[in-house]
């Protein structure tokens, strides 16, 4: 039944989605990706799982926007209105809706069904390792800010201010997320990623020490 809808999804969200840098199009295959290997292992619905991660960004504002909290919910709304449109099954609609509206760290709605702790966690592991790295610089650099803070790179004695300087929102959010993740393959990923960013960011500050 999936494959039959999945040519949709694939127009509909390189169409329609409102991407910066870090919300590209290939920002949604990897979370499906992410997705369709946590549901095998989790034994989750699919029917709710994929459609939900397809989807997750088919609207997207800026981190600095003033509706920023809104906006998974408002891409929940799209979404059903989507698949509505084509016909997908209106049994899965209420549980898609409610994986797209809690995928985000800005809403801060917990996730309540397997189906999207399984999205949360998907999307959240795009967040870390060499490509989160790579995501962090692509957003900050679009808002314009600053590297790091010279006087204290690392936040060793100061509170992060990730509106301020890119390096603080490794310490504000990213080096957290691994412990509000969900599965446990998706844990064991995180973790990995995670290390990983401490290894760059050890690189980094011996580069700025020289």
């Amino acid at each position: 039944m999936l494959s039959h809808f999945e040519p949709d999804f694939a127009r509909f969200i390189q169409a329609e989605m409102q991407t910066d840098l870090a919300h590209d199009y290939q920002h949604v295959l990897r979370v499906v990706n992410n997705a369709t290997k946590l549901c095998q292992q989790e034994d989750a619905i699919d029917a709710v799982v994929l459609p939900a991660a397809w989807l997750h960004d088919c609207l997207s504002l800026p981190k600095d926007h003033p509706q920023r909290a809104q906006a998974s919910q408002l891409a929940a709304d799209k979404a059903i209105a989507f698949l509505t449109s084509i016909k997908y099954p209106a049994e899965h609609y209420q549980a898609i809706h409610h994986a797209i509206c809690c995928h985000s760290f800005s809403a801060n709605i917990p996730p309540t069904t397997l189906e999207a702790k399984i999205v949360q966690d998907a999307d959240r592991l795009d967040a870390l390792g060499a490509i989160g790295i790579a995501r962090c610089l692509q957003v900050s650099s679009q808002l314009k800010r600053p590297l790091y803070a010279p006087e204290d790179p690392f936040c060793t004695n100061r509170e992060a201010d990730d509106k301020s300087y890119t390096l603080d929102h490794f310490y504000q959010k990213l080096l957290k997320i691994k412990d509000s993740m969900h599965c446990d393959s998706a844990k064991k990923e995180a973790n990995k990623r995670s290390q990983y960013m401490l290894t760059f960011l050890a690189q980094l500050d011996a580069e700025i020490a020289q």
